[in-house]
């Protein structure tokens, strides 16, 4: 990211309070969509960190361990023992590369294709309640806004 702007001073320390914070407010509604995520796919016997790594090896077809942890935000050693119980359901299986027997790449198996079936679908309406009262305009402004804010935040990780 080359922008050159200078950081706006939109808070105060002085007089912060979180239900004025853009994190606060965005960790409120991340909870919410969880939860809602979260009870109805619970009927399809899924939870948000099990679907999470599922819905990126559904997308992409197969990824490393490595990858879905980095994806999913979670550190190698917890995407181990996430996989571990997927695997147990029979929702993904590992299997070693045969170009690099160090590297271990996660698919799905026949029957995590047939848990994911229905998982966008929800996903969709559950974002779309979210966006009650939106207009078109202001959910493809909100997105932009939040990518802007991903953007930089990327930035500063890289700038450490």
């Amino acid at each position: 990211m080359s922008r050159t702007t200078q950081t706006p001073a939109f808070y105060d320390g002085h007089n912060f309070t979180p239900d004025q914070s853009v994190g606060y407010l965005m960790k409120r509604v991340m909870m919410s969509i969880v939860y809602q995520a979260d009870k109805r796919l619970c009927l399809h016997d899924l939870t948000t960190a099990q679907w999470g790594p599922l819905m990126k090896l559904r997308m992409q077809g197969t990824a490393t361990v490595a990858e879905l942890a980095r994806w999913s935000q979670i550190d190698a050693g917890a995407m181990t023992r996430l996989l571990d119980r997927l695997e147990k359901k029979g929702l993904c299986t590992r299997v070693r590369s045969t170009e690099d027997r160090r590297v271990v790449m996660v698919e799905l198996t026949p029957e995590g294709r047939a848990a994911m079936e229905h998982v966008p679908e929800v996903l969709a309406e559950v974002m779309n309640q979210h966006l009650a009262g939106f207009s078109k305009t202001e959910w493809q402004a909100l997105l932009g806004y939040l990518r802007r804010m991903v953007d930089t935040g990327d930035a500063l990780r890289e700038t450490g």
